[in-house]
């Protein structure tokens, strides 16, 4: 659901300190280093999951 979410967010143009802090729940003010890492890592992943077509269909296993 995090990645679904993320790619959303990403899609409609979210800034990427409110999708930190409402998805991830990282303040970003607080943690800026860690929200912004936190996001780049999980949206990378999201997409990855994506490419390889599990994100829809589980884990790819048969």
């Amino acid at each position: 659901m995090t990645y679904t979410r993320l790619l959303q967010a990403e899609s409609e143009g979210a800034d990427w300190r409110e999708v930190a802090r409402i998805v991830l729940h990282i303040d970003p003010e607080q943690e800026p280093d860690r929200a912004r890492k936190a996001y780049l890592t999980h949206l990378k992943r999201a997409k990855w999951v994506t490419e390889q077509g599990r994100l829809l269909r589980g884990t790819g296993t048969k």
